[in-house]
């Protein structure tokens, strides 16, 4: 195997210039006292020859690993986060189980605590070092990585970045954890020598066993009325137009429920919105596509006679402690190749039923029409000032165009938007860990940068994920890095999921007869639209209903025309 031989003088070279090497372009870092050989290791490398991954300096872990977690939505490629010891691990936390639930790869790295309190180079120099130091620093994170381990030493270096990256790539894909203590990162090297291909790669994903789709396209084949229900099955990137296919061909509609990735063009005739709670009654078949959650079995869902087929890289949802979604068929495999193999096996399955498939598809057809007209009219009939979501999600819809990447954290609804294009819709996860929006926006726009489009990226978000965001930490960056977005902050100054929750238990409850229910309010609601305009964006009070589109116009044109970050901060019901 052909070797590389680099000029690095440290571990920390080492490891920086094997990062890049393997096709990591960026370490996006909140720094400490563990960073001293990294610091020193990027100010070297342009005397040295070196080629490192570009540093980000993200003041704030969340927003860090948010970035790195948009990056990858959008480029496929995963990038390296690195802060600052054990504290700066707890504040990336609630970012990673996000990723985790997402199965979105991150290089998650944290310095250590220096092991020794004296007499090497690196060792404990100040009075943190003691108070920093955990008895097991990778267990505050080892349920939500893939593979957690500690750097000993500088000749395991390309065996565990190999290592790392061959598991996060893995199907179900996911986040690892490295910590690297300060005096390993410190030692010196005479030089670096690695191979210039990875040792190993990820494995390739698991193939549908064709008995398993053959017996899937007969359940379908046999139903009158079978139905498509996927959550982020567009994460796959040929899904799109597998999918696509597929509901066309033999009329299968399609839900996207609690959509983190769109898969079918929302104006597609067999697209039947984003609930399965209107088609509950006809339903007697179900293929869910790497949907963790395909109903919510406390609400309206398929009758107990139903048969469901699960298929996607983890069909099961191994890593999910309690979940019990019926699957008579449970097919292990890349979303897009099942797909395939199954419009194969549904063209045998289906002979002699083209015209039951016709007349489902006109019926569906009709169903998609309604669905879309009682949408238009609720965005397009009379507001009222605070506005609702609808008008605003609307007036969003009419302002992007095709190509706009959106990105949502408790902000637009999909029901009234257009997304005719893979790519061009994001939705909050599984684990709900609030402040992803804003950060993945912005890692969404590096990428999109990076890949030489120019595309329009838009964060919308509920005022309560802004505040979790970090906003300051995160229009510093986008600042600094040039990385205009949008941010639309629906702002009704409470936490709305909450009093979602508490009316769902406790409809006639003490707390719905309050005037404002308790531990739900944001007010006084901050001015959001001066906080970017300390990073030198624009921010603009959008309160009247009918002054909102030319407010997105003003911001729009100040991302597009002016390359600032905007902000919009819109007063809703």
């Amino acid at each position: 195997m052909t070797k590389t031989t680099l000029p690095a003088e440290t571990v920390a070279e080492a490891y920086l210039a094997l990062l890049r090497a393997r096709g990591i372009d960026y370490l996006f870092a909140n720094s400490g006292t563990d960073f001293p050989s990294i610091v020193e290791a990027l100010a070297r490398a342009p005397q040295a020859g070196l080629k490192l991954p570009e540093a980000m300096v993200v003041p704030h872990e969340n927003a860090a690993m948010g970035m790195a977690h948009g990056y990858y939505m959008v480029s496929g490629r995963p990038q390296a986060v690195m802060v600052h010891v054990t504290v700066g691990t707890a504040n990336g936390i609630c970012a990673l189980m996000n990723a985790a639930r997402e199965n979105v790869p991150i290089f998650f790295t944290a310095g250590r605590t220096p092991i020794l309190e004296s007499g090497r180079f690196g060792s404990r120099n100040g009075f943190i070092h003691w108070g920093q130091e955990m008895f097991d620093q990778g267990g505050m994170v080892r349920e939500l990585v893939k593979w957690e381990y500690e750097l000993r030493n500088g000749q395991q270096v390309e065996a565990v970045v190999d290592r790392a990256l061959a598991l996060a790539m893995t199907e179900p894909r996911g986040p690892i954890y490295l910590s690297l203590p300060r005096e390993t990162l410190a030692d010196s090297i005479d030089r670096f020598e690695f191979s210039a291909a990875p040792r190993f790669g990820p494995p390739a994903a698991a193939y549908p066993d064709p008995t398993a789709i053959e017996a899937a396209a007969r359940l379908l084949a046999a139903a009158e009325f079978p139905i498509i229900v996927t959550t982020r099955a567009g994460r796959d990137p040929d899904v799109f137009a597998a999918l696509t296919d597929l509901a066309e061909r033999f009329a299968l509609p399609v839900v996207e429920y609690r959509s983190r990735y769109n898969a079918l063009p929302s104006d597609h005739p067999m697209h039947l919105g984003f609930d399965y709670g209107p088609w509950v009654d006809g339903v007697d078949a179900v293929l869910t596509l790497d949907s963790d959650v395909p109903w919510v079995p406390a609400l309206p869902g398929p009758k107990p006679d139903v048969r469901v087929v699960q298929i996607g890289p983890d069909p099961l949802f191994g890593d999910y402690p309690v979940r019990s979604f019926p699957a008579e068929i449970a097919i292990t495999s890349r979303v897009s190749v099942a797909l395939t193999a199954l419009g194969d096996a549904l063209e045998t399955a289906t002979k002699g039923k083209r015209g039951a498939i016709e007349a489902r598809y006109k019926r569906v057809a009709k169903l998609h029409q309604e669905l879309r007209a009682r949408a238009r009219k609720a965005a397009e009939g009379p507001q009222s000032s605070p506005m609702n979501a609808t008008w605003v999600s609307h007036c969003i819809d009419q302002a992007k165009d095709d190509d706009t990447i959106v990105v949502n954290e408790l902000g637009v609804l999909p029901p009234v938007m257009t997304f005719t294009k893979p790519g061009t819709y994001f939705g909050s996860g599984a684990a709900g860990g609030l402040g992803w929006g804003l950060p993945a926006a912005l890692g969404a726009k590096l990428a999109v940068r990076d890949s030489g489009r120019d595309r329009t990226v838009i964060a919308t978000v509920g005022d309560g994920s802004y505040m979790f965001a970090n906003p300051v930490a995160c229009h510093q960056v986008g600042e600094a890095q040039r990385l205009p977005v949008l941010t639309v902050v629906f702002n009704n100054a409470r936490w709305h999921a909450v009093r979602r929750a508490t009316s769902a238990m406790y409809p006639e409850g003490y707390a719905m007869r309050s005037n404002t229910a308790p531990l739900t309010s944001l007010e006084p609601s901050p001015a959001y639209e001066k906080v970017i305009e300390a990073s030198n964006g624009y921010g603009e009070r959008v309160a009247d209903p009918a002054e909102l589109p030319k407010a997105l116009d003003r911001a729009l044109d100040a991302v597009r025309g002016q390359g600032r970050q905007a902000l919009l901060n819109v007063i809703c019901e």
